[in-house]
């Protein structure tokens, strides 16, 4: 087909269109032919393509019409404010770091790494393996494919001390990312109206599956080094709570990692409570200047209920993650799961096993490490340069993300306004606060937006920070 001569008809026909009445016959196929100098494949395309921007119609055995414009009325959803009631806290919107921006702006708001820093071609061959295998077709089983939960479970064992029984594959459950097995496990191992211990600050998203949940969220400080352990024992003491969410590696927003001795620490407060250690380990593989240190790795007891996800080291398209549980609490979790979604996807599975799998996947986590290290030092150097009234509270040594601290007393809100008209878009640090924040904060991706900008970017949020 003669692209040109296609699109030729398709703008006549409309300018003819737009003074004619509706259901004015369009011209023949041969008098189009005929004016265009066109074939007939060129002109029946041109139709199709009138068809569907919905100008005009066919009738079999008639021709072809200009189509009537649809009638327009106010419809009015005023009645469902009655019907649905207040909305549940948690629940008023998407987070800032879900918005989609303009091209041309520098987003530095998101949760996920550039697309160039991910294994592409390890990702999509092994999606098109999966899609030719049995699990395009079949389902998999509620607790996930044997062999996933077995490479999850080794994972795990793999940085278990000495004298400590690992986890097994049984213990391991497929999940269709982190976000969806917290509901789970706040509903199976908190239960609605009870207590939960949270860092402040913590990740966006386990605040959100707490409201879905129905827990009640009690925060615990949280700095540079974790939370203080003598503040989680009082909490525990005096809430009487089931369970401590914590991101113990490179935790979102601050980028902090625990010492040694912060999780020991902890993990002997949950055990002489009888409580859970919900370790979210969303940063496993983004480690930069030190590696990680799962505290389920010394748990053999069970208090520890451990999350790890593929989606920020594969790709945001492989919705598969681990909730590595033990005992009771195991079942509880999988029966949520099942009754929720049955489970996850068999080819999504078959894939991010494949992945995970092949030798060049530890060398993509090798360059992605040292691709976070530039990516990061290049942002803090160029904050440095640009905008030094925001001052980034300790360098992470692994994760995604700067925490910056902003002047005291700024507005964040007016902050994250100015930039986002100056084509900067960050995060406002509210949203990772259980509670009141303890300071002026925004949230910087590194990971994500081209850093060949960071540097323009820094100076736009220097400059609205001398501007107010």
């Amino acid at each position: 087909m003669n692209q040109d001569s296609s699109d030729r008809i398709v703008a006549g026909v409309r300018a003819w269109i737009s003074s004619a009445s509706p259901g004015a016959r369009v011209p023949s196929n041969r008098a189009l032919m005929a004016e265009y100098g066109a074939g007939p494949v060129t002109v029946q395309k041109a139709m199709q393509q009138l068809a569907r921007l919905g100008l005009v119609e066919s009738r079999p055995g008639a021709g072809t019409f200009v189509r009537a414009a649809p009638t327009v009325r106010t419809v009015d959803y005023s009645w469902q404010t009655a019907a649905l009631g207040a909305t549940p806290a948690g629940l008023a919107g998407l987070s800032s770091t879900q918005r989609t921006v303009a091209p041309d702006a520098i987003g530095l708001h998101s949760g996920y790494p550039a697309v160039d820093l991910l294994p592409q071609r390890l990702v999509r061959q092994a999606l098109i393996r999966a899609a030719r295998s049995d699990a395009a077709l079949t389902r998999s089983p509620a607790a996930g494919l044997p062999e996933l939960q077995a490479w999850f479970a080794g994972e795990l064992a793999s940085a278990a001390p000495v004298g400590i029984t690992p986890a097994s594959a049984r213990d391991a459950l497929i999940i269709s990312g982190s976000q969806s097995g917290l509901s789970s496990i706040f509903r199976a191992v908190v239960g609605v109206g009870q207590p939960l211990l949270i860092e402040s600050p913590t990740y966006w998203g386990a605040m959100l599956a707490a409201a879905q949940a129905g827990v009640v969220l009690v925060p615990i400080p949280s700095g540079p080094h974790g939370p203080d352990p003598d503040d989680v024992e009082r909490a525990f003491a005096q809430t009487g709570a089931r369970a401590f969410y914590a991101q113990p590696t490179f935790a979102n927003p601050t980028g902090a990692q625990w010492p040694v001795a912060t999780g020991e620490a902890v993990l002997d407060t949950v055990r002489r409570h009888r409580a859970f250690l919900i370790e979210d380990d969303w940063a496993h593989d983004l480690g930069i200047d030190a590696a990680p240190r799962p505290i389920a790795a010394s748990d053999e007891d069970g208090h520890v209920v451990y999350l790890r996800s593929l989606t920020k080291s594969a790709s945001p398209a492989l919705r598969v993650a681990a909730a590595i549980v033990r005992g009771p609490a195991r079942d509880r979790i999988l029966a949520d799961r099942a009754a929720e979604s049955m489970y996850v996807s068999g080819v999504l599975q078959t894939a991010a096993l494949d992945v995970v799998s092949q030798p060049a996947w530890r060398t993509h986590l090798r360059g992605f490490r040292e691709h976070l290290r530039a990516r990061r030092d290049l942002l803090v150097s160029s904050l440095a340069a640009h905008a030094p009234s925001a001052q980034v509270e300790g360098v992470p040594a692994g994760g995604l993300n700067l925490w910056v601290r902003l002047p005291e007393g700024t507005d964040v809100g007016q902050v994250v306004r100015e930039c986002e008209v100056r084509g900067v878009i960050i995060a406002p640090g509210s949203e990772w606060f259980p509670a009141e924040p303890s300071g002026s904060y925004v949230r910087l991706n590194y990971a994500n937006a081209d850093p060949a900008r960071f540097a323009e970017a820094a100076g736009v949020l220097g400059a609205v920070l001398e501007g107010i």
